[in-house]
C-alpha cells in the first residue's frame, strides 16, 4: 500500500423544490484558509481533505407544451468540513503541493456544476420534470465521482508529480475553454 498524502474531495447534492433563478458563481483558487475542519488522523496517511457540495434547486412553472424550470446550482466549498493536517506540513513547498492537489478536487466539483448548468439549460422538461432533472444530475454526478477517483489514482494522491502536472494542465484547459452559459433556461 502506498502512503497517501491527500484524499479525494466529495460532492453531494441537495434537491429542493424552491423559488430560484439560474445561478453560477465564478471559479476560484483555494487557499490554506479554506481548510478549517479538524483533521482525521485515522485516514491511512491522508494529509488533506476537500469537501464540496452542489446545492441543486429548481422551481417549475407550466408552459404551453412543457414545464419551464428555473435552476440554482451552487457549488459550496465547505471549509468547516475540509481540512489539512498542518502538523505534517514540512515546508511552504509541501503546502503548495497539497493545495495544488486539493484544488484539483475543487476543479472537478466546479466542472460538474458547470456541466449540470449547461445540461439543464438545454433540456426541455415534461410533467415528469422532477425525475428528469434528477436523472440529469445523477448521470453527471456519477461521471465526476469517477473523475475524482481517477484523479487520485492517477496522481497517487499527488505523489506522482508527472501525473499531477498532467491533471493540472487538463484542468486549466477545461476551465479556460469552458463555453458560456446560454441565456435560455428551461
Amino acid at each position: 500500500m502506498r502512503f497517501k498524502l491527500l484524499c479525494a474531495g466529495t460532492v453531494s447534492v441537495l434537491l429542493l423544490l424552491a423559488s430560484s433563478t439560474l445561478f453560477a458563481q465564478q471559479f476560484r483558487q483555494l487557499t490554506a484558509g479554506d481548510f478549517q475542519g479538524t483533521p482525521r488522523f485515522n485516514n491511512r496517511g491522508v494529509v488533506a481533505y476537500t469537501n464540496c457540495t452542489i446545492d441543486f434547486r429548481f422551481q417549475a412553472s407550466r408552459g404551453d407544451d412543457e414545464y419551464r424550470l428555473h435552476f440554482t446550482v451552487r457549488l459550496n466549498m465547505n471549509s468547516d468540513r475540509s481540512w489539512i493536517d498542518r502538523s505534517r506540513i514540512t515546508s511552504q513547498q509541501s503546502l503548495a503541493d497539497i493545495l495544488k492537489h486539493e484544488q484539483g478536487h475543487y476543479n472537478i466539483a466546479y466542472l460538474e456544476q458547470q456541466e449540470v448548468l449547461r445540461e439543464v439549460n438545454r433540456t426541455r422538461f415534461s410533467a415528469n420534470y422532477q425525475n428528469e432533472a434528477m436523472a440529469i444530475f445523477n448521470r453527471i454526478d456519477a461521471k465526476y465521482k469517477q473523475l475524482n477517483i481517477d484523479y487520485d489514482d492517477d496522481t497517487e494522491h499527488s505523489t506522482n508529480k508527472q501525473q499531477q502536472h498532467s491533471w493540472d494542465v487538463y484542468f486549466a484547459k477545461r476551465i479556460e475553454n469552458m463555453p458560456p452559459l446560454s441565456a435560455r433556461v428551461y
